[in-house]
């Protein structure tokens, strides 16, 4: 899993007004939770683009006045119009207490359905999965080769080492249906055939 180092410093005051002024000097408030205390923080917005804009989970190295962390983003709130961050919820991690966070899904190989034209369905672009946070893993693969067309990968099929998977077993992650273009080539075979026969 990959880490990145980001400095906070404690924060005293926790108001809107306080908030607000964070904000205009490129600081974001956050809140680290998750151990024996719950921690007011400001971090730069600077520092978190890495580890919000991007698809992977990664865990943040917290230095919050000396004291190192280690951390998830568990939530992250933007503004409406702007688009821009405007607080962070840290999850403190320990080595022997599971957590739950969503894991990008890999597609890989290549679906012999696809090949075929027909058309790929991704209904589930991450997973919720719960493990030691030394044992979460990267991103989790799904396989296409199995892939034909009419048919899909379910969660339940997700295999993963000392980690679960919480979502419903019977939820599909993708699938390959058939395309319009595959649809008419498949009809007017069908036609040319019964033609062929008179």
């Amino acid at each position: 899993m990959k880490s990145i180092a980001i400095s906070g410093s404690a924060r005293q005051n926790v108001g809107k007004r306080d908030s607000r002024e964070l904000r205009y000097e490129g600081q974001i408030p956050a809140v680290l939770y998750g151990g024996k205390e719950q921690t007011h923080l400001s971090v730069s917005a600077a520092d978190l683009k890495s580890v919000l804009y991007t698809p992977e989970v990664i865990f943040v190295e917290l230095d919050i006045n000396g004291k190192k962390t280690k951390a998830i983003v568990q939530d992250a709130q933007f503004h409406p119009l702007t688009d821009l961050v405007t607080h962070v919820d840290f999850l403190e991690l320990f080595d022997d207490k599971e957590v739950s966070i969503n894991i990008p899904v890999k597609l890989t190989g290549t679906s012999p359905g696809v090949k075929m034209g027909g058309k790929l369905v991704q209904k589930l672009r991450s997973l919720r999965v719960k493990a030691l946070p030394n044992n979460l893993p990267q991103e989790v693969e799904v396989p296409m080769e199995g892939l034909e067309v009419g048919k899909s990968f379910r969660v339940g099929q997700v295999k993963l080492e000392n980690a679960v998977v919480l979502n419903n077993a019977d939820d599909t992650i993708v699938s390959v249906i058939m395309s319009r273009a595959l649809r008419q080539a498949e009809q007017e075979a069908a036609k040319a055939a019964k033609g062929g026969k008179k």
